[in-house]
């Protein structure tokens, strides 16, 4: 889900891809790649999903490919959020975790190249916490919005609360969100009863078609970011109960919670998505090789699959 739109018209904050340097998270450059313990604070947030816009070759690749029907639970949608802002993505569900890829003009005001990543919470509540961990590190004016759906009939719906560090960013934007209690109540969501008192987790929001397609969940994901959108970031893996752990060449890993994220840090004309893996439901005991516009998906042999993206000239 895309939520620019929702930030410059609910908030009244002009978000541009070449915007002034940061303000309110400036302070967080001289931390993002500093070594870090093994937080002791109880996780709060996990990988939901991450987005890229890729050329519009590998996104009409990737909606027409016959394979990743077979691989996992597969849909091309257009949706409808808040102040009828609209985008259309080619998504790959698991059991808890998901992706988005979006070709050229899919979603308006995005470039090539430009990404996102959502980070969410299990328990109704524990948003609240996550803003109070974040203004433990300084981030005194977090953003805030809540993101709605309207699934075709002009009745929205509440869909999740959500928090940006600021609204300064390039091409990426990491978002922690709450699945809303409302959403999980309208029947038109097809979600699953919760499992436990306040369960607003991934798994209950997303379907079970998984089950019948070789991929479970996203294991590791790598996107090529710029330094500021970096910064930017880092305190909210930090406040969500991630380790983060610096890598050669200014970027991070951030383990804890399931699925490995890995950031790293580009010039602005080298930004955009490397690499997801896949846990499989079982294990392949063939390599299967699908070549998908300007990626490779590779499966197995074993239990796990690789999504290769090449690293193309942007403008």
């Amino acid at each position: 889900m895309l939520l620019r739109r929702k930030l410059r018209m609910t908030l009244a904050l002009t978000v541009t891809l070449a915007a002034a340097l940061l303000g309110a998270t400036g302070g967080s450059v001289s931390t993002a790649h500093a070594e870090e313990k093994p937080p002791r604070e109880r996780q709060l947030l996990f990988y939901n999903h991450a987005y890229g816009v890729v050329d519009r070759e590998t996104a009409d690749a990737v909606e027409h490919s016959g394979y990743l029907r077979k691989f996992a639970d597969f849909e091309v949608r257009t949706t409808t959020g808040s102040d009828g802002y609209t985008w259309t993505g080619r998504y790959l569900k698991g059991r808890e975790t998901y992706l988005e890829i979006f070709g050229v003009g899919d979603v308006p005001d995005t470039p090539l190249g430009g990404a996102g990543l959502a980070i969410s919470t299990e328990r109704d509540g524990d948003l609240a916490t996550v803003l109070e961990r974040l203004r433990d590190q300084g981030i005194t004016d977090p953003v805030q919005f809540q993101q709605t759906r309207d699934f075709g009939d002009g009745v929205p719906v509440p869909w999740f609360d959500a928090v940006f560090t600021t609204d300064q960013y390039d091409t990426f934007g990491t978002w922690a969100m709450e699945y809303r209690p409302e959403y999980f109540a309208d029947p038109r969501g097809k979600t699953e009863p919760a499992s436990y008192p306040g369960d607003v987790g991934r798994e209950r929001y997303l379907p079970d078609v998984y089950r019948d397609r070789l991929m479970r969940d996203v294991a590791s994901v790598r996107l090529a970011v710029t330094p500021r959108d970096l910064d930017n970031t880092v305190p909210l893996l930090r406040a969500g109960g991630f380790v983060v752990r610096p890598t050669a060449g200014g970027g991070v890993v951030a383990d804890r919670g399931g699925t490995t994220i890995r950031l790293d840090a580009v010039p602005r004309d080298r930004v955009g998505l490397r690499q997801f893996t896949f846990v499989l439901n079982k294990a392949v005991h063939k390599r299967h090789v699908e070549r998908l516009g300007h990626s490779t998906l590779t499966v197995g042999p074993g239990p796990r699959a690789v999504w290769d993206f090449e690293e193309r000239g942007r403008s």
